[in-house]
């Protein structure tokens, strides 16, 4: 049973340049989302961290690929072909297309940059030799040009594949006598319709597929994946306007030829480009209105006035808390449009890169009321709260603190670093402070992951203050399982009816569903992740707990609309969430009073994706960390949440040992039986 691939993970690390990852993670995400997460990686991640399990494409963008090579060289490339031969994707963009060539030569001759050796990867068995124009100087655009390509349009699918197209050019190789590796699985994508000032052999190929083993690898010269929006018009390389001026007339069949390569490595593309939204305006509001005004009143001494408007400067993001007369039709109009007024010049380009941690985030504080539909058309607060009171009737330990003031946007960036990475802010947020969203365009993960949320996914992050004195008897680690068992429960006591919805939580803090997709194989796919930041302060521990949830959206994987009876309603996403904020305090209010008891263990192997017939099952697992050792799982450890895995010897028999494995230091792939080592 294998878990969908959703990471399309960029390198950046050594060799790489910034411009090259931000118009790779610029163009990849318009491309992709929101069936993959885009995400930069390092080659630390690449050498020690478990990513080629769920790495659908991994991308080497422009630099110098000798960067490449004294990192990955070794290891690290022996990984990266392990993956692509066990059916992965390598898109190697200029200088990563010089790195997954047999042979490198570049500047051959110049003795201040010349470059020739062999390449490890040697998905393309042939040598890549540039610059196929001249003029290339480093960190500069003097040597670009708007290269004419001809598309090989055989060797592509799709119905929009452009003839000729125009692409950005600086530096890049040819691929030499590409036509003669036929045999050995190489297929001519584009060719470079200009004339070369390299010798390219047989033909002159700019971008090449390669077939290696059960996956593939595409290698370019040009930057398909240069946008020219984000292309700066105010450089002093003369000419370079008119340069911009050609890719842009070309920018249409530059995208279809971009997206042809991706679906020939096995990707969904989007029909359209998506384009990242503005970032909104937030709402802050609570079940008592009146209690918006106490709130702001603890963050005074945090608030700073400027110009007559009061800010907060936080350590990562700026708020500004408008007033009530600011909140004209015209900003209403920007809100409902998601046309954002607070860009500076240079982030204010129509569909431009925009550096979102440097936009300042507008605050409306509803102290009188809720705020009405067409202010937030895509959250409803006065259900959320009059189900919040609901639920909380039902409940016999909290105090109704969960949910009771809430920090609203349809657009943000992610709601646990707006709350993590402010800590002035987040030490003044009461305990139950939630900030959700409906589309979030930098949402964060465990480890390198990035959790692909596209509306329709329930999405939001608590704060708890855990006290420093009930860390013996409740400690933090555990908070992550609560939230799990919170998910799950709130689930299945969302109305009668919902208790067989088919989902189920992973070790240590994923949430999976049965897909419907599948309906006569146990098959299940991952729904929902969860992410607990914690920071030590005081006497207490601030802890930032975030959870995605695929309710409504089908993709990336399934969502638990998808699951349910047709005799049952749908879930609606303010219902969900205060049947989730109130099932958490629940457990969390218990949780400080007994600690992790033999009830509350009971409750979560109940739910344990990892369960059989109601007991810890026994699931054999290979621990990569441990030598290859065969372990069966028998649950965890009460006082510190340890994964308990029993070693097994000859013919699965029992040594005697059991491991107690942490959670922040491996990753449990339960689909393969392997715990893995995570640095």
């Amino acid at each position: 049973m294998a878990a969908k691939r959703l990471n399309v993970l960029i390198y950046s690390g050594t060799g790489s340049t910034v411009e090259s990852v931000r118009h790779c993670v610029y163009t990849l995400r318009r491309l992709l989302s929101p069936n993959y997460a885009v995400i930069p990686i390092n080659g630390e991640t690449i050498i020690k961290e478990p990513w080629s399990a769920s790495c659908a494409l991994l991308v080497f963008p422009g630099g110098a690929d000798l960067g490449y090579c004294r990192i990955l060289n070794g290891e690290g490339n022996g990984r990266i072909s392990q993956f692509v031969q066990r059916g992965g994707a390598y898109l190697g963009l200029c200088a990563g297309g010089y790195y997954g060539t047999k042979r490198c030569e570049f500047e051959v001759g110049n003795k201040q940059m010349e470059v020739t050796g062999d390449r490890e990867l040697a998905f393309y068995p042939g040598t890549c030799r540039g610059c196929a124009f001249s003029g290339f100087v480093y960190h500069s655009e003097k040597g670009t040009i708007a290269a004419e390509l001809k598309v090989e349009k055989s060797s592509l699918a799709g119905a929009a594949i452009p003839d000729f197209f125009r692409s950005y050019y600086n530096g890049g190789g040819v691929f030499v006598d590409a036509a003669k590796y036929k045999d050995q699985g190489v297929e001519v994508l584009a060719s470079y319709a200009q004339k070369l000032d390299v010798d390219s052999g047989e033909g002159a190929a700019a971008v090449v597929y390669c077939k290696c083993g059960e996956g593939g690898a595409v290698l370019t010269g040009p930057h398909p994946e240069f946008a020219p929006v984000n292309l700066n018009r105010n450089t002093d390389v003369p000419g370079f306007s008119k340069v911009i001026d050609a890719l842009t007339e070309d920018d249409k069949a530059r995208t279809d030829f971009l997206k042809a390569c991706l679906t020939k490595l096995g990707l969904q593309v989007n029909r359209e480009e998506n384009a990242v939204p503005s970032l909104s305006r937030l709402h802050l509001s609570s079940a008592q209105p009146s209690e918006v005004s106490e709130l702001v009143a603890s963050l005074q001494d945090i608030i700073t006035i400027r110009d007559g408007e009061e800010y907060i400067k936080g350590e990562n993001d700026t708020f500004h808390l408008e007033k009530p007369s600011t909140w004209s039709l015209s900003s209403l109009a920007e809100s409902l449009t998601g046309v954002s007024s607070e860009k500076t010049d240079d982030e204010a380009g129509e569909d431009s890169d925009i550096d979102y941690s440097k936009v300042v985030k507008r605050i409306r504080a509803h102290d009188s009321d809720h705020p009405a539909s067409k202010e937030t058309p895509y959250f409803n607060h006065h259900a959320f709260f009059a189900n919040l009171r609901h639920y909380q009737g039902f409940s016999k330990e909290s105090e109704g603190d969960f949910g009771k003031s809430i920090l609203y946007g349809e657009v943000v960036t992610s709601t646990n670093t707006m709350l993590e990475k402010n800590p002035q802010l987040l030490q003044r947020l009461p305990t139950g402070f939630t900030a959700t969203a409906t589309v979030q365009i930098a949402g964060r993960g465990r480890g390198s992951n990035v959790w692909v949320s596209p509306a329709g996914s329930l999405m939001f992050s608590t704060c708890i203050h855990h006290p420093l004195e009930k860390m013996n008897q409740a400690p933090v680690v555990f908070v992550q399982y609560l939230a799990a068992m919170a998910i799950v429960e709130g689930i299945k006591s969302y109305n009668p009816g919902y208790k067989d919805v088919p989902v189920k939580l992973k070790w240590p803090n994923d949430i999976y569903a049965l897909d419907p997709s599948k309906p006569k194989e146990k098959s299940y796919v991952k729904i929902g992740g969860i992410l607990v930041n914690s920071s030590y302060s005081g006497k207490e521990y601030l802890l930032v707990v975030g959870i995605g949830l695929n309710t409504t959206n089908a993709a990336p994987t399934t969502s638990l609309n998808a699951l349910l009876s047709p005799h049952l309603q749908p879930f609606t996403l303010e219902k969900l969430l205060a049947r989730i904020l109130t099932t958490f305090e629940e457990l969390y209010t218990r949780f400080l009073r007994t600690g992790f008891d033999r009830g509350l263990e009971e409750l979560y192997y109940r739910h344990w994706l990892h369960t059989l017939r109601g007991d810890p099952s026994d699931q054999v697992i290979t621990l990569e960390s441990h030598n290859g050792v065969r372990a069966r799982i028998r649950g965890i450890t009460r006082d510190h949440g340890l994964l308990l895995a029993e070693e097994l010897g000859w013919e699965d028999r029992k040594t005697g040992k059991v491991l107690q494995l942490q959670t922040d230091s491996n990753s449990f792939d339960f689909f393969k039986g392997l715990l893995r080592r995570k640095v």
